[in-house]
């Protein structure tokens, strides 16, 4: 059985791609996560993704500063969207 990771989708990105969660194969660097989600879910870059957090077994990260980091078979990733306050 091929190696994966889950990934779960809220809001925004749960209505973009119209999923909850779904597996995606590991190893995987988080410098090609969103890559990856671009080639499945085209556009989803720019109007969702942009504006999101990322992380990691419970605790952010930062696409960019952690790019080097692999997710692993195992792992899970969450898109958060940015909470809005009022």
């Amino acid at each position: 059985m091929p190696e994966t990771f889950t990934i779960h989708y809220f809001a925004t990105a749960s209505q973009y791609t119209s999923k909850n969660t779904e597996l995606l194969p590991a190893p995987l660097k988080l410098s090609a996560l969103f890559g990856e989600l671009e080639q499945r879910y085209p556009g989803i870059a720019h109007k969702v993704l942009s504006t999101c957090g990322v992380s990691l077994n419970g605790e952010y990260v930062d696409v960019e500063e952690d790019a080097e980091t692999a997710i692993q078979a195992g792992s899970e990733v969450a898109i958060i969207p940015p909470v809005s306050s009022g």
